[in-house]
């Protein structure tokens, strides 16, 4: 899982450059091809090291979901694009809760190489569905793609989201772990330097510097380490054996359903968000999906000794992330050249990438904390500690979206 992670991140600003530019066809079907061969590895019986290129052959793809949103805004009216768009964003997110308790079965019934069947089918469709119905790109773009600028920022995320992975380094090496923040906020210090100074720049760092811009991608880290926090402890907590005094020792299969309620509502919010929202009220409906969410970690802290009150929180985490995703790409749009989308778009998945990985890395850093010695799980008060985290994360992510409503009020009425 942190091969994919990690070659997502890197593929995701490149295939952004590259999908602002005049080839953006040719990426997308260049891209889906080395999808359906990573998935082909993970399905034949071949050793170990060869699932594991698989794996990150299948993380590049996560980095389609911008280009989608660039040839949506290019090729559709603008008030038909702005919907799918949304919609773009909720379902790069909630299919997990298709995707996950249909892999588990698979899995359950014929191994892992079974559950990877099912991505190489998806893939291949979606390979053939772009041969058909991708159109080209407009004229009059660049996609020149500056390779310093690429390995600096792949260094960079790849040392965050090592980080965000390796959390028994925090625990057992914690100089070094602080000795590898540093270098990867330098890193990060030379790229944007460089992007400045470039004219051909990976991602427009002045266009993310927009008070906008900038607001929801903070909002974008800080509620990401939230939302995947709360997701991860209702499916842990869900599969925790009933020996440890709590949890319901669900199966893999049976624990990935507790993430339908999450899905569904997570499309039904996304389905209603393009209906209620303005450019005006795009940051206020972040802040109200992000209180949503903070409802989700409040229901969990307060009640999940019924499974059904599990299947109630990850129901109300949905319907905020799915609002949340929903309105994001909006904000970030509405100060973003045309051209630029793709790029933008892309940045802002990658924070969000950096956030889901750090709030897995600080729930499992909370729990391994609660956890005594000699035991295998930990107490049950931890999670509702894990929950308060998330509530202030929350909190965070609503005062910016604030920030934000309060700004762009002020812009439109001097």
């Amino acid at each position: 899982m942190t091969v994919a992670l990690l070659s997502s991140a890197v593929a995701t600003p490149v295939l952004g450059r590259l999908g602002a530019g005049p080839h953006r066809r040719a990426t997308i079907l260049a891209t889906l091809a080395v999808v359906v061969a990573g998935s082909a590895l993970t399905v034949l019986p071949l050793p170990f090291a060869w699932l594991l290129a698989g794996r990150a052959a299948q993380g590049v793809g996560l980095g389609l979901t911008a280009l989608m949103m660039g040839v949506a805004r290019d090729h559709l009216p603008e008030e038909r694009s702005a919907a799918v768009i949304a919609l773009i964003s909720v379902v790069s997110i909630i299919g997990a809760g298709v995707g996950y308790p249909l892999a588990a079965l698979l899995a359950e019934l014929g191994g892992v190489r079974a559950a990877y069947g099912l991505g190489l089918v998806v893939t291949a469709a979606a390979l053939l569905t772009a041969w058909h119905s991708m159109p080209e790109a407009p004229e009059d773009r660049s996609a020149h793609v500056d390779v310093a600028s690429a390995v600096v920022l792949a260094a960079a995320l790849l040392l965050v989201l090592f980080l965000a992975g390796e959390r028994n380094l925090w625990s057992r090496h914690l100089a070094v772990v602080a000795g590898l923040a540093v270098v990867a906020v330098v890193l990060l210090c030379v790229w944007a330097v460089i992007e400045l100074r470039s004219t051909t720049p990976l991602v427009d760092v002045r266009a993310v510097r927009h008070p906008a811009a900038a607001g929801a991608n903070l909002a974008m880290f800080v509620g990401g380490i939230g939302m995947y926090l709360l997701l991860t402890l209702i499916t842990r907590y869900a599969q925790t054996p009933h020996d440890a005094g709590y949890g319901f020792g669900l199966t893999t299969f049976v624990a990935g359903l507790v993430l339908i309620p999450f899905s569904v509502l997570g499309f039904v919010a996304g389905k209603l968000t393009p209906r209620v929202r303005t450019r005006n009220a795009d940051p206020l409906l972040l802040a109200g999906s992000a209180v949503v969410v903070g409802g989700g970690f409040a229901l969990f802290a307060a009640a999940r000794s019924d499974l059904t009150e599990l299947f109630a929180a990850m129901g109300v985490l949905g319907f905020g992330v799915g609002g949340f995703s929903a309105v994001m790409p909006g904000v970030i749009l509405a100060v973003t050249p045309r051209s630029e989308t793709s790029s933008a778009m892309s940045f802002n998945y990658v924070v969000r990438s950096v956030g889901y990985s750090l709030g897995s890395a600080i729930g499992g850093l909370i729990l391994a904390a609660g956890t005594g010695p000699g035991r295998l799980f930990p107490d049950d008060s931890v999670y509702t500690t894990a929950a308060l985290v998330g509530i202030g994360a929350m909190a965070i992510t609503t005062l910016t979206s604030l920030a934000l409503a309060r700004r762009r009020s002020s812009e439109t009425n001097p």
